[in-house]
């Protein structure tokens, strides 16, 4: 391991790429588990409410994000072959996608809110779906140009940038959070609509501050930030050929969770409110597990453009490692302390009989997820490897496969025909991210990905 720590792509530069990234990504999820702790205090409604709406509007936001994400793949790659000036043109691409995919969104949050009444959840649970789901929905463009700015820094390996901004987005929305959904301050009691306002304005000064740090004299300099800010039609169609696999494979991603959540919600408030709980704990280890995926994306695809595919192998197997603590770490957590985890997000005016059943509920979906967290950091990072190299196609294809085959018809059998309740939805899920780990991993270790680039 020693010998691993100093070398190029060794465990000493996946950290330092990746570590503010986990980072990051830890904020994002502080943000909404303390959105979800002050709506579960607030009410059993709103808790129960919060997750079907909130990733509702993510499925839709995630195709567009999905895209704009490999901007960073295309900037590391460039980086990589030493080609500022492509580097700059790259992030105009996904700036003008962003721009475009802003103005779609918020005509889907117009029209698509009948999806939510489809989903069969109690009405008054129902109602504050739609009002959620309409306010995430007007600033969905937020978090997709988020991501393409953000690719400037992270694409080079710089994510130290991406860290702090986000902290500072996370530390101007939990206190709005809290003050909107209760009504403190000055400001009036909003409640669930609260907590989707307090999101949106802290999307605003994410992207507000990375207009300045991007676009000032020294990135002009050495990018060429402003002066090649024209729409190259070339470089967009081949970004838009990865990104939209990209983009499809992270939409079905979504989608298999965002079913799972709604055959939940068919079962009744109670177990909808506990299964929501323990997937927004699972976020806790899930970001930053992502955060280094998106960190091997950007190795791997450095490691690519120097034309050095024994780099970009060792990157992902140190990453992997790195994973794999953190998932045992808070695997033996979730064991440990479940009770104090689930009570978090006790709302004040539910009774002790009706907690204690989110309570027994909530343990037995936490096994669950101890079951599978390994499994999910393995999917992570090697699904991250195959996308830095752009092997993308192949990720969305599979994934795909899996979504309908091993989620969707067997959480709809299991709920509307064969009547198996909770645990079953959650043992198909389980068997859904064991397929996906070893899938990638033996895609990796099959190596056609070593012969293939995404830029010219």
């Amino acid at each position: 391991m020693s010998s691993l720590w100093n070398r190029p792509f060794g465990y000493k530069d996946v950290l330092k790429i990746s570590l503010p990234l986990a980072v990051s990504m830890a904020s994002t999820t502080i943000m909404q588990i303390t959105d979800r702790v002050f709506l579960g205090r607030y009410s059993v409604e709103a808790i129960a409410a919060a997750l079907p709406a909130g990733i509702l509007a993510f499925l839709f936001i995630s195709f567009f994000m999905g895209v704009a994400s490999y901007i960073n793949v295309f900037i590391a790659q460039y980086t990589g072959a030493a080609r500022p000036d492509k580097v700059a043109t790259s992030l105009w691409q996904g700036i003008y996608f962003s721009l475009a995919a802003w103005v779609i969104l918020v005509i889907f949050g117009h029209f698509l809110t009948p999806l939510l009444v489809l989903g069969g959840h109690p009405p008054e649970v129902t109602v504050l779906e739609i009002q959620y789901f309409r306010i995430l929905m007007f600033g969905a463009g937020l978090p997709v140009l988020d991501t393409a700015l953000s690719s400037f820094y992270s694409g080079r390996g710089l994510t130290r940038t991406v860290m702090i901004v986000n902290m500072v987005g996370a530390l101007v929305n939990i206190p709005l959070d809290y003050a909107l959904i209760n009504g403190v301050w000055i400001f009036p009691e909003l409640g669930i609509q609260g907590a989707g306002i307090a999101t949106v304005l802290a999307g605003c000064v994410i992207v507000g501050l990375y207009i300045p740090l991007i676009f000032n004299s020294k990135n002009e300099k050495k990018y060429g930030v402003l002066s090649n800010f024209k729409f190259a039609p070339q470089l967009f169609r081949r970004f838009i050929k990865y990104g939209l696999s990209n983009g499809v494979q992270f939409f079905l991603d979504i989608f298999a969770v965002t079913f799972f959540v709604y055959m939940v919600g068919r079962l009744g408030t109670t177990i909808l409110a506990a299964s929501n709980i323990v997937l927004s704990i699972d976020g806790i280890t899930f970001f930053p597990a992502y955060g280094i995926s998106v960190g091997v994306s950007t190795l791997v695809g450095q490691a690519i453009g120097q034309g050095r595919p024994e780099y970009a192998k060792r990157a992902t197997t140190c990453a992997f490692h790195i994973t794999c603590a953190w998932m045992l770490f808070m695997g033996l957590i979730y064991i440990a302390i479940p009770d104090t985890l689930i009570s978090m997000f006790r709302p004040h005016d539910i009774g002790d009989a009706q907690f204690g059943e989110v309570l027994e509920h909530g343990r037995i979906f936490l096994l669950f997820t101890v079951a599978y967290i390994f499994f999910d950091g393995l999917a992570l990072v090697y699904s991250g490897a195959l996308k830095g190299a752009g092997d993308v196609v192949w990720v969305m294809k599979l994934v795909g496969f899996l979504c309908v085959t091993l989620m969707v018809i067997p959480c709809y059998l299991g709920v509307e025909v064969w009547k198996l309740g909770p645990n079953f939805l959650w043992a198909i899920f389980t068997a859904y991210v064991v397929a996906l780990s070893f899938s990638f991993y033996l895609r990796f270790k099959g190596g056609k990905w070593q012969s293939m680039k995404v830029i010219e």
